[in-house]
């Protein structure tokens, strides 16, 4: 197998001295894992980061082993993780993807909707703008998935509407693709309820 195609990274995994596991998700291929040669160095660190969009070569080793990849920088969302609820948020969507998302399944509607939540958050003058576009990126996981028909928010919804749908669609994450799947998808779950009390105290600081 040899696949070369545009990807959003949703994971990095350093794995041994020199290398990292990725989980990347693609328009055809759905979400794939690989193997990065010499992730730890410095030409690769700052491609390797969740969010950014690369070009990646994927070759298969055969068997059981994972695909080996080689990485090119398309678009670096880097500039943003230094600002709290940005990368709160690029930190979040990506996770999602990667925690839930079963491997080889291609949902071209979720990579298209990850891709805009990406380019809201870095872009979006504030937080009001791109939280709307982040409840209608896990509306339509959940609903392609095959849990849930809750719709893409309205555009004129109120502020304290749209934190109420965060909290329920935070509800139906958490049962239907997070419960009883261990520490680490605890705490990816963890990562969002921070993001959403920072959204909360927006709404307060505004009143």
């Amino acid at each position: 197998m040899l696949i070369r195609t545009d990807a959003l990274l949703c994971a990095t995994l350093m794995h041994g001295e020199h290398g990292a596991v990725i989980r990347v998700l693609t328009a055809e291929h759905g979400l794939i894992a690989a193997y990065v040669s010499g992730a730890r160095g410095r030409e690769l660190r700052p491609v390797l980061i969740p969010g950014n969009t690369i070009t990646v070569e994927l070759r298969a080793r055969g068997g059981s082993q994972l695909a080996s990849a080689r990485v090119e920088l398309v678009t670096s969302r880097a500039p943003w993780l230094s600002e709290p609820l940005p990368a709160a948020g690029i930190g979040w969507v990506t996770a999602l993807a990667a925690a839930t998302l079963p491997e080889s399944h291609p949902y071209p509607a979720i990579h298209a909707a990850l891709g805009a939540a990406l380019d809201a958050i870095c872009h979006a003058p504030s937080a009001r703008g791109w939280a709307r576009v982040l409840a209608g990126y896990e509306a339509l996981l959940l609903r392609e998935v095959g849990y849930g028909t809750e719709p893409a928010p309205p555009s004129d919804e109120a502020w304290p509407d749209l934190l109420t749908r965060l909290d329920r669609q935070g509800a139906a994450l958490n049962a239907r693709l997070f419960d009883d799947r261990g520490r680490a998808h605890g705490q990816v779950m963890a990562a969002r309820t921070q993001l959403v009390d920072r959204l909360y105290r927006i709404g307060r600081s505004s009143d």
